[in-house]
């Protein structure tokens, strides 16, 4: 995967807008910057000492079934239409409900003026495979 989340092509010519000046394998493998490495490395630190610390109190069957849990409710979704799926459930297990980032509040589709209502049937036929084409054609 691309670092903005986007594929690319083998064949393809490097579109810097999309992609960033130095987008290759290496840009993909490496963080985007050092402070991001460190945050990712301590969350990771902090959540297998969570992970050890409940699996010393509760057993190891405690940390199987959070996992499953995280596992079916990070697979559920509302069906696409006026109310995007908030994954509630998700994030109250992993307890980033409290988190409050600049996404929650910055660039909604929804303050765009050129924002269009999705409809509800085209969504449910292209996540069904019985259409194609963008599940939320949300610009003009």
């Amino acid at each position: 995967m691309a670092s903005g989340g986007m594929k690319r092509e083998v064949g393809e010519t490097h579109d810097a807008l999309r992609f960033g000046m130095n987008a290759g394998v290496k840009a993909d493998l490496l963080p985007r910057h050092p402070v991001q490495a460190t945050i990712q490395k301590e969350a990771k630190f902090w959540a297998d000492k969570k992970r050890f610390g409940a699996e010393a109190i509760y057993g190891s069957a405690f940390n199987i079934r959070k996992d499953l849990d995280a596992q079916i409710l990070s697979r559920f979704q509302r069906p696409p239409g006026a109310l995007p799926s908030s994954m509630l459930g998700y994030e109250a297990l992993t307890g980033s409900l409290d988190d409050f980032g600049f996404e929650d509040y910055l660039n909604m589709p929804q303050d765009s003026d050129s924002f269009r209502q999705p409809d509800m049937h085209h969504g449910m036929e292209v996540r069904l495979g019985l259409s194609k084409g963008p599940i939320c054609p949300s610009f003009n």
